[in-house]
């Protein structure tokens, strides 16, 4: 099968700091790198990495053929990324000692991407394939409801958080995938429990606690742990999870097998500083597992 990502494409600027600034506080970067980023093309890279067929569809400026150069080359599929007139969209990342961060995006060409040119993407989609999106890119309710049309499995990634645009694409959404902080804030928006949901999976990822699928209605769980390790920058760690994670389902594995496998896969990129560039290899994260 085959994984179509309608995804965001940033030119990463990340500023190695002692700690997060405060507000108001003006502090003093050690480093400056520039790299491959947005969760879209993050996941994109890590579902390649893994093994799977991956199409991208996005946009990107007049500026951004490097980028397109770069999904191409860690096995991404770049026929639907098109160049246009805004600039490429990029993130303004710190990376504190303790390898936490913080983010602050700019949309530009991720905006830009119409219906007409996602339902001419996903013309070739077949039925039980994987449609990856995220809250980065404009259209996600109509990405959504053409891939569930056309019988593919949506995998809504709810980051950055907004209710309101998780609550317009859960009805075509075969997995909502969240981190802890946006599955209490959901719960908290809608009022009701992830177990009571309208969605037919749930995936709550929680850093060095590991993460959990939740079957609303059965109330089924799976649980399973993270590797211990120390972290040097968990810019795109959530990504490269979802990323291996999707690579997993759309091979076959069950949800356990498949998570395990992201897992790993996140505990490697954390120790490399990055986000896309980080991502391990699939020969590198079996490896890892044998260890």
């Amino acid at each position: 099968m085959t994984i179509w990502n309608f995804g965001s494409i940033n030119a990463d600027c990340v500023y190695a700091v002692p700690h997060a600034p405060a507000p108001g506080e003006t502090i003093a970067a050690r480093a400056l790198t520039h790299g491959l980023g947005g969760k879209g093309a993050n996941q994109s890279v890590a579902a390649a990495r893994a093994g799977a067929t991956v199409h991208h569809i996005g946009g990107v400026g007049p500026d951004g053929q490097w980028a397109v150069d770069r999904l191409a080359a860690a096995g991404v599929n770049t026929a639907h990324v098109h160049p246009g007139d805004m600039p490429t969209g990029h993130a303004i990342i710190t990376v504190a000692d303790d390898g936490e961060n913080t983010i602050v995006i700019f949309a530009g060409a991720n905006a830009a991407t119409s219906p007409a040119r996602i339902a001419e993407a996903l013309s070739g989609a077949a039925p039980d394939d994987l449609l990856l999106l995220q809250n980065e890119t404009t259209c996600q309710v109509e990405a959504a409801r053409i891939a569930d049309e056309k019988g593919l499995r949506v995998v809504y990634s709810a980051a950055p958080f907004d209710a309101e645009a998780v609550r317009a694409v859960m009805p075509y959404v075969y997995l909502l995938v969240m981190n802890e902080g946006e599955a209490a804030a959901l719960t908290a928006a809608l009022g009701r429990d992830l177990a009571d949901l309208d969605v037919p999976a749930i995936l709550v990822t929680r850093g060095a606690d590991g993460a959990d699928w939740i079957t609303p209605g059965t109330g089924e769980r799976v649980s399973v742990p993270a590797p211990r390790v120390t972290p040097v920058d968990t810019t795109g760690a959530g990504d490269t999870f979802t990323g291996y994670l999707a690579a997993g389902l759309d091979t076959g594995h069950p949800p356990g097998e498949a998570m395990a496998l992201a897992a790993a896969a996140a505990a490697l990129q954390v120790q490399r500083p990055g986000a896309a560039d980080a991502i391990p290899s699939r020969d590198e994260v079996d490896a890892s597992r044998t260890d």
